[in-house]
């Protein structure tokens, strides 16, 4: 694999806190992601489900992970079925784990092959009276097509009607929402390597290149030191495309007199990174574009010094509308008449539309418990913005910020933010 594996004791540990969760009795089960195909005999790359990374650090397709904490077998606590290696596969894909290379990644004793699922788990089943299932729950997901877990609760519900089935998703996203320091480490060896990436391409832009060149450069960068490429689809948007929040296109030519605004972060060990910078494609900033960046950075410190320990998401959405209508009073996209105005509070929604921030970690929007304050060891994303589209610019700033017991730690403190900083690295 590209990356360093996370020690096993993470894992283990893991584990062993959802195992305190469970009801008694109960056993837990989760299946890795589908290989999606496209046309022909072709197929997506393939990316572990997650939640089963989370309990176990198997990084390959064919896997399955049962947890059964009060199982009468010492043996069958926790059981892990991974897919057997046979010479087609290594002839034409090479080998895949060994029982004992899954037992070091996993720290699981009980190793099967993934064809012996069915048959261990009707052992095991009917010692257990409730089956936690998982599922995906993310408030923004929009299920399409159903996954190999979605396939399994209704296959597990025909063949043991007369269990109790729960859900896994509120105990694994609570788990996973606190992010221990081997996660800390891994999300900050993927922030390090995007501000190569960052610094990298600062050099190379200019008048003429197009989007999608900055975005083979970054590309580059990311997999040369080990990443698997970007954690999502990346944002390279010149002039007016910066005003589309999820531009993704990438296809056009930087202007000269343009803002060019990038929102991009590597993937490293499965965690992600997300880092958006706003740059001229000239080089320099204009006059105008120097007020609006500031304002825009003006609300990044303002926000940045409110994120701590107990306060919500929703908190600091509000604050950020506060601090964002100042800046737009000042530079006269809205008067005061349109704040005044009853509805006056939401005015500023016109030029800055999305939320400060969100969760980060195995998923670049990283699964929490909704509306729960924030704690010490969780990871969020801090991205004020304003766009003006009748003006070509649109501004977005974003660093990833761990939170501490009294405060913050900025992760992309050492990537460069400040107008100076940017123009005289552009310059070098």
């Amino acid at each position: 694999m590209r990356y360093t594996p996370i020690d096993n004791s993470f894992f283990i540990q893991n584990r062993s806190k959802l195992a305190e969760k469970l009801v008694p009795n109960a056993l837990a089960i989760f299946h890795s992601n589908d290989i999606y195909p496209t046309n022909a005999d072709g197929t997506m790359p393939f990316r572990q489900n997650n939640d089963l990374f989370y309990f176990s650090g198997i990084d390959q397709e064919d896997t399955i992970l049962l947890v059964f904490p009060d199982a009468s077998d010492k043996r069958y606590k926790e059981v892990l079925f991974i897919l057997e290696t046979n010479e087609h596969l290594a002839i034409w894909e090479g080998a895949k784990f060994s029982k004992e290379e899954a037992k070091k990644l996993s720290g699981i004793e009980t190793i099967f092959w993934f064809h012996e699922f069915d048959a261990i788990l009707k052992q095991l089943v009917y010692d257990a009276t409730t089956i936690y299932c998982n599922q995906n729950e993310h408030g923004r997901a929009e299920k399409l097509i159903d996954t190999r877990n979605d396939r399994f609760v209704q296959t597990c519900k025909t063949r043991y009607p007369l269990h109790e089935y729960k859900r896994l998703a509120p105990l694994s996203n609570a788990l996973r929402s606190i992010k221990s320091k081997s996660e800390i480490d891994t999300i900050q060896k993927a922030c390090n390597i995007t501000k190569d990436a960052f610094e990298r391409i600062l050099k190379s832009i200019k008048p003429g290149i197009k989007e999608y060149e900055i975005e083979a450069d970054i590309i580059h960068e990311f997999i040369k030191q080990g990443s698997r490429g970007h954690a999502y689809q990346p944002i390279i948007a010149a002039g007016a495309n910066a005003c589309v929040l999820h531009y993704i296109q990438n296809d056009q030519v930087c202007k000269e007199g343009d803002l060019i605004l990038m929102d991009f972060g590597a993937e490293y060990g499965n965690y992600a990174s997300d880092l958006t910078r706003t740059v001229p494609v000239s080089g320099k900033f204009t006059a105008r574009q120097k007020e609006v960046y500031t304002s825009v950075l003006t609300v990044f410190k303002q926000i940045k010094k409110c994120i701590k320990p107990g306060v919500t998401l929703q908190e600091l959405n509000t604050q950020t509308g506060k601090f964002v209508t100042e800046e737009l009073l000042r530079l006269h996209l809205l008067s005061k008449k349109e704040v005044d105005a009853p509805d006056g509070s939401l005015a500023y929604k016109k030029y800055f539309m999305h939320g400060i921030g969100h969760h980060l970690g195995l998923d670049v929007h990283d699964v929490h418990v909704k509306n729960e304050p924030l704690k010490e060891g969780m990871v969020i994303t801090l991205e004020p913005g304003i766009y003006i589209p009748e003006e070509g610019i649109g501004i977005r700033l974003e660093n990833d910020i761990l939170l501490v017991t009294n405060g913050n730690i900025d992760l992309m403190e050492h990537i460069p933010l400040e107008i100076e900083a940017i123009e005289s690295l552009m310059s070098s």
